[in-house]
């Protein structure tokens, strides 16, 4: 019995045996499968697994990045502002310009002036026979229409009419009608040598004129011209001498004394692109006082030339500018007058045509420094005496 439990045991111990050894058999080789495949997958796969650092993912700026494309949205950092523009300097420049202004007007009583004479016959004989003369000249555009007529032996009217246009020193006259008449007391009953006396007004109601202001500044020059109306009115007195020194000459000197007054309405500078001391000129009444001393020649070549030649120092007194201009700047200027003397000149050249009808060509001017200058106006007229 307890041999064939023995026999049973041993047995027993070889199935056991058996069998283990057959597990191990059947799962061996899916381990080396799967560690032969482990080392295959190792070698076509060489990236690493990653391996992560303990420190915190970093944040990022919330400023975005540039876009590779321009964006409308304006740029969050900031841009370089513009320099500002230079304040200009020139103030002082534009305050003296107004004496310009003041010369100009000054200028201005005295052309009219000389334009009024012709109207009053200053290139004419002191004593002549009634006739009346129209006439055009250039250099300042006049046309019209003048003579005199004897009221008695020794009394004459002399009077005329003319529209006129003229520009000098920064000014222009672009209308003005000149009316202008005298009286003239001739003592023919004392002879070939005697006295004689004018009396007269020369008017030029309304005018328009423009006016140039020129000033520097530091961001270059500025030039104003401004429209305006304007008024003249002068009157005068003479006292002369005349002669007869032959039956073909005449000659006379005489002393003259005026008054002016021009009266130009208020205006402010017109605009322009830059006028960065800008004025406005007040409505204001410019005077002035002259006093001639001058005289005369006329003479008869042949029977058909005459020949007047006439001239006369003219100095003036008690100027004063009507001016007051309120500038951007510089407040309020008033320029100031001064004295000025100058020379007056004119002559005439007449062709008679016929008996009573005469061509007359003619020159009037001014010979100085300024504000006067040196002008000259010229003309022809056709003269009738009756």
């Amino acid at each position: 019995m307890e041999v064939f439990n023995v026999r049973r045991f041993i047995l027993a111990s070889v199935l056991t045996a058996v069998a283990a050894f057959a597990f191990v058999a059947v799962e061996a080789p899916p381990a080396a499968a799967a560690t032969a495949c482990e080392s295959e997958c190792a070698g076509s796969t060489p990236t690493p697994a990653p391996s992560y650092s303990p420190s915190p993912t970093p944040t990022y700026s919330p400023s975005p990045s540039p876009s590779p494309y321009p964006s409308s949205s304006p740029s969050p950092y900031p841009s370089s502002s513009p320099s500002p523009t230079p304040t200009p300097t020139g103030a002082d420049s534009s305050g003296g310009s107004i004496g310009g202004l003041a010369n100009q007007r000054f200028n201005q009583m005295i052309t009219n002036r000389v334009l009024g004479t012709v109207l009053l016959g200053v290139n004419e004989q002191v004593n002549c026979s009634n006739c009346v003369s129209a006439f055009g000249s250039a250099g300042s555009f006049s046309a019209g229409i003048h003579g005199r007529k004897e009221l008695t032996n020794n009394l004459s009217l002399l009077a005329g009419i003319a529209y006129t246009q003229y520009s000098e020193g920064g000014y222009n006259i672009t209308s003005a009608p000149i009316g202008a008449f005298a009286l003239r007391y001739d003592f023919t009953d004392w002879g070939s040598s005697r006295p004689f006396f004018d009396v007269g007004t020369i008017l030029t109601p309304w005018e328009k004129a423009r006016y140039t202001r020129s000033y520097n500044t530091s961001l270059g020059p500025v030039s104003v011209t401004s429209s305006t109306n304007a008024a003249n009115y002068a009157v005068y007195g003479r006292a002369g001498w005349i002669s007869r020194v032959s039956p073909r000459d005449e000659v006379a000197a005489s002393i003259e004394v005026w008054q002016l007054w021009q009266r130009v309405s208020g205006y402010t500078d017109s605009a322009v692109a830059f006028n960065p001391f800008d004025a406005s000129i007040a409505t204001g009444t410019d005077r002035t006082s002259l006093v001639k001393i001058g005289g005369q020649w006329t003479h008869l070549y042949g029977s058909n030339i005459e020949a007047n030649i006439n001239g006369g120092w003219v100095q003036s007194f008690a100027g004063h500018s009507g001016i007051v201009a309120t500038v951007t700047g510089d407040g309020v200027v008033v320029p100031t007058m001064g004295n000025q003397g100058w020379f007056e000149y004119g002559g005439r050249l007449g062709f008679r045509l016929q008996k009573g009808w005469i061509v007359d060509l003619f020159a009037n001017g001014t010979l100085g420094p300024q504000p006067v200058g040196n002008t000259i106006h010229g003309g022809v007229g056709l003269r009738i005496n009756y």
